[in-house]
């Protein structure tokens, strides 16, 4: 089973499952998101959120292919870049971390431990930008899918409640422990994924 995890941009924007890719719920604030859904133009803000956030930040997600059929995705960003972070209770993230906005494995895929790999997959890229956290918005009371993801699972992967909340605590992943065998994340992160496709090293111009 090959797998293998490729930076999230438009031209595989559409390999995001139908009700993700018109989902704007971290994207913009509560009023602009809602206006947007009754406008019908969710999927054209998502587009243009992405587009944003490349050209200004750089990579904000990844995709996972299971023998190249999509099978996930994760999420991720600087808070400032998150508008609906700051209607939670438990905000702001704090500055020296990025926030992961959200993440799904399709049914048939979950199980197999793609999930601690988006994550080591996503830390792996933030330390190499010089961040040292991840931290997120968890659901304490999950029932299903949804844009805020279950508590549980982010304490299951590795993230420590840094502010308590009845609904939704706020979780954070310090990156220097989760790959505290840093030296060897090239070689796991290969045995774990089969055939990764790297990331086009940046020539000086």
């Amino acid at each position: 089973m090959g797998r293998r995890l490729v930076p999230l941009t438009l031209d595989n924007l559409p390999d995001l499952p139908q009700r993700c890719r018109s989902c704007v719920f971290w994207e913009l604030d509560p009023v602009s998101g809602e206006a947007a859904v009754k406008a019908g133009t969710p999927a054209v803000e998502k587009e243009a959120w992405i587009s944003a956030v490349l050209l200004d930040w750089g990579s904000c997600g990844r995709i996972v292919y299971v023998d190249d059929v999509p099978a996930g995705f994760v999420l991720y960003a600087p808070p400032a870049y998150v508008p609906r972070s700051a209607a939670f209770p438990t905000s702001p993230v704090s500055p020296d971390a990025v926030q992961l906005m959200t993440a799904f494995i399709m049914p048939e895929y979950q199980g197999q431990g793609l999930g601690r790999v988006m994550v080591q997959t996503v830390a792996k890229d933030l330390l190499r930008r010089g961040f040292k956290a991840i931290e997120a918005f968890g659901d304490a009371r999950w029932k299903e899918p949804a844009c805020v993801l279950p508590a549980d699972h982010l304490l299951a992967v590795g993230f420590k409640t840094v502010r308590q909340h009845p609904t939704y605590p706020r979780l954070r992943l310090e990156l220097r422990t989760t790959l505290s065998w840093k030296e060897d994340v090239e070689m796991a992160l290969d045995r774990l994924l089969g055939a990764v496709q790297k990331e086009p090293a940046l020539r000086p111009l």
